[in-house]
């Protein structure tokens, strides 16, 4: 699998403030060093006859199934899994190679289809295992289920270690795993994600159980499982780096053109697009707006051999930015489609300022007290927008109904609706 990937930090007027971590814990006897799965490293499968096989063999298994995925981000153009590993109780672990056969897994997704699936970090291999017709009927999600205890580190090694004892081999979650053959080292690390996910999801429970957040872990694996695809980010080309140094709108026109344009370039050829042409050339070519082949070539990168070849496209993309007319230029800033930024509301709505200083502060403290981290007591985009709407007499009940309407669990509903509704009762009105 690709290692579990901590949440990334965020701005101050985009967060709500973190929650407590787990308390500490006395310094335990070292790991026991995992190096290697009990029984080996499984053969790689990658025909029919060997689906065929697996599917047999993982419906005669019993219990979950616990499942991961190696992609390779970073190399290649999709999110495609390269390799996927599956182990169940009465069946081992499997190493099943997809790309040649896709079309020939049927068997292995009709064993799929019906257990419990264990993952960790299910939002990272769930899409990837869709595009394979793998269904999931029920799913946990250890990770998750790490956040929702409290635990300082959720990555899998790190919980195998707090759980199980076990001090798990790391070091090619972001290898190139499209690679063929691949190294009996990767796969050695691959088999070891799933050697002892089962476990890790019993002990995980049993922690569950004992915090009374059990029915909380199975709301929200429930709602991972039925969350839609994210619709597309409108505007991508405007996440290349240092963008933001760039004032005028006909070079943003430019950056515009040569992103699309690469962009054509990785997907045709599932290419990651940052190995097709760096952000950073983009942006150079960009402010410089060469007029010729030689004034390209000067600039950074594309004097290589390989970025010759593909100068007439690059060109092209410059002299249709070029082209564009005034009124088609990007605006220097996206049309807002949501809320403001938090520093500005102040100045344009202090009463939901009030507000939402209120809730944040009543929600860290209810965070701190259930052991949970704020986010995952309730998203902070539902509570920003709570906040910016106002709840007209704000009694428990009626936030209850609003953060119902927004998607929030049961769970969540039960524990946050009376302290949001105390929060918002003392904010003093603004004039």
């Amino acid at each position: 699998m690709t290692e579990s990937i901590e949440p990334p930090p965020v701005s101050d007027d985009e967060a709500i403030p973190t929650g407590a971590e787990a308390p500490s814990v006395d310094e335990g006897p070292p790991p026991t060093p995992l190096t290697e799965p009990a029984d080996g490293v499984p053969p790689v499968l990658t025909t029919p006859d060997e689906f065929a096989e697996a599917g047999r063999s993982l419906a005669a298994g019993t219990g979950p199934i616990a499942l991961d995925t190696e992609r390779a981000s970073g190399f290649r153009y999709s999110g495609r899994a390269y390799l996927v590993q599956i182990r169940r109780a009465g069946s081992g672990t499997m190493l099943i190679d997809p790309i040649d056969h896709p079309d020939a897994l049927g068997p292995i997704a009709a064993a799929l289809d019906g257990p419990e699936w264990i993952l960790h970090a299910a939002d990272q291999d769930l899409p990837c295992l869709r595009e394979l017709n793998f269904r999931c009927a029920a799913l946990y999600d250890t990770e998750l289920a790490g956040r929702l205890l409290g635990i300082p580190k959720v990555n899998l090694a790190a919980m195998v270690e707090h759980f199980l004892g076990l001090g798990l081999v790391k070091g090619h979650g972001a290898a190139d795993w499209s690679r063929r053959p691949l190294p009996a080292d990767w796969l050695n690390y691959a088999a070891l994600d799933v050697e002892v996910l089962i476990e890790l999801r019993d002990a995980v429970q049993a922690a569950l159980v004992e915090a009374g957040k059990e029915t909380w872990a199975a709301e929200e694996f429930a709602a991972v499982l039925a969350r839609p695809e994210p619709a597309p980010r409108p505007d991508r080309w405007r996440r290349v780096s240092k963008i933001h140094t760039i004032k005028s709108t006909r070079t943003l026109a430019a950056v515009q053109q040569l992103w699309i344009a690469r962009e054509d370039v990785a997907r045709r050829r599932d290419v990651a697009p940052g190995r097709i042409l760096p952000d950073s050339a983009i942006v150079a070519a960009a402010v410089a707006d060469p007029k010729t082949l030689d004034e390209l070539y000067k600039l950074p990168v594309f004097g290589g051999p390989r970025q010759r070849r593909q100068a007439g496209r690059w060109m092209s993309a410059l002299e249709a930015a070029r082209r564009l007319p005034d009124s088609e230029l990007p605006p220097r800033r996206p049309p807002s489609t949501g809320l403001p930024q938090v520093n500005r509301w102040e100045a344009k709505s202090p009463e939901a300022a009030a507000r939402l200083t209120a809730v944040r502060a009543a929600l860290t403290a209810l965070a701190e007290e259930v052991n949970t981290p704020v986010e995952n007591l309730l998203q902070p985009e539902l509570v920003r927008q709570l906040c910016w709407d106002d709840v007209p007499s704000a009694t428990p009940e009626a936030v209850a109904t609003r953060l119902a309407v927004g998607g929030a669990r049961p769970w969540q509903i039960h524990l946050t609706s009376p302290v949001i509704a105390d929060a918002l009762a003392v904010v003093p009105a603004t004039d």
